[in-house]
């Protein structure tokens, strides 16, 4: 009996330990498999509180569960509308007891992105699946150290690129696999819009602002995406007309990229001037859209006469939601850390094109 009670009690102590230790591997495991995610939202900003926050109502496969905010008179408001429990809410400062936490199985770091590699990496050390707004972060160094401490805890990193979720924007990113059109020679990609703010994190260097990594990454993706290739040569210009308010960073940036079939693209994007198109020229045809990168409605058409409509009820929700399944079915994610970091290697390419004046070789 004294051996048999020994035993048990030495089971039971690697039993505590294992949970100290790693307490969402052990969670998780036990999780019934039909449960919605918990989702903590990190930055209770305009796109948390306009836009994630209502798209979380309207999920299946995640729910909004907790709050990390340093603005503690955001508190009652969130938990009065939301239902949030005391024990679900953080600041900055005890952030890493969300390790403990069964409620919140996903971080969504929605912050200014010069914070976002260090909430990413304090979230996947917390042993949580991690969800990153765009831009991933302000440089190529921040990104690889996200995606590699993601994988050092094996958790999901995904990046908040909602278009790679809207089916009208896989329409033509299947083309690109497809080739009904043949090769792609020429893709121009916009997107822009007239900012009046004059002290945002986006006209803060420091804070990661700049319009490359916001708006730029969107011109990017639409020619990345219409070729299904990454550019090899980069050539870009960066200008402002507000010098009083873009004296940090760019207002806009003009570039183009060279592709390995071949393909070239014209970009634009701009704090300054509205624009939202992308136009894809192929050997025998052409795909067209127009807008391209909005939080609905995006549509074209292509020269065979096929409409891209298609419904979406919420861009936010459908990328939530398909990002919460991959992790509960430990499927790949549409938009992994790697294709942030991809994104921004194109931008710190613009960066350099732009300072030397000369064409950049990726």
């Amino acid at each position: 009996m004294e051996k048999q009670r020994r035993e048990f009690l030495r089971k039971t102590g690697m039993l505590a330990a294992a949970m100290a230790l790693a307490p969402n591997i052990l969670i998780s495991s036990t999780r019934p498999q039909n449960k919605k995610l918990g989702v903590a939202l990190v930055g209770l900003g305009y796109y948390s509180t306009d836009i994630l926050a209502p798209a979380l109502q309207l999920t299946q496969h995640c729910e909004l569960k907790g709050i990390v905010t340093g603005s503690p008179e955001k508190i009652p408001v969130w938990q009065e509308k939301y239902g949030i429990q005391d024990k679900n809410v953080y600041s900055y400062e005890n952030f890493d007891g969300v390790a403990n936490n069964s409620d919140i199985d996903i971080i969504y770091v929605v912050l200014p992105p010069s914070m976002h590699a260090e909430y990413t990496i304090r979230a996947a050390n917390a042993g949580k699946q991690v969800w990153c707004e765009k831009p991933m972060a302000p440089s190529v160094s921040d990104c690889e150290a996200m995606i590699k401490a993601c994988k050092d805890n094996k958790v999901k990193l995904s990046i908040g690129y909602r278009c790679q979720h809207d089916p009208n924007i896989q329409a033509y990113m299947k083309a690109a696999k497809e080739k009904p059109f043949g090769p792609v020679k020429m893709v121009t990609s916009a997107a822009g819009y007239f900012d009046g703010r004059s002290n945002h994190w986006k006209q803060r260097k420091a804070m990661g602002g700049g319009v490359m990594g916001d708006m730029g990454v969107y011109a990017i993706q639409g020619a990345r995406l219409a070729t299904g290739e990454e550019p090899v040569s980069v050539l870009a210009q960066t200008f402002t007309t507000r010098p009083e308010i873009y004296h940090e960073v760019e207002e806009t940036a003009m570039f183009q990229l060279e592709f390995p079939s071949g393909a070239r693209a014209a970009c634009h994007t701009s704090y300054g001037i509205r624009m939202n198109h992308l136009n894809i020229t192929y050997d025998k045809g052409w795909v067209k859209m127009e807008p391209h990168s909005s939080y609905s409605g995006n549509k074209g058409s292509m020269s065979n006469g096929t409409q891209i409509n298609f419904p979406l009820e919420n861009q936010q929700a459908k990328q939530m939601d398909d990002d919460a399944l991959a992790i509960k079915n430990n499927t790949a994610l549409i938009v992994p850390g790697e294709e942030g970091l991809r994104d921004i290697r194109v931008v710190e390419a613009v960066y350099k094109s732009a300072a030397k004046d000369c064409l950049v070789k990726m």
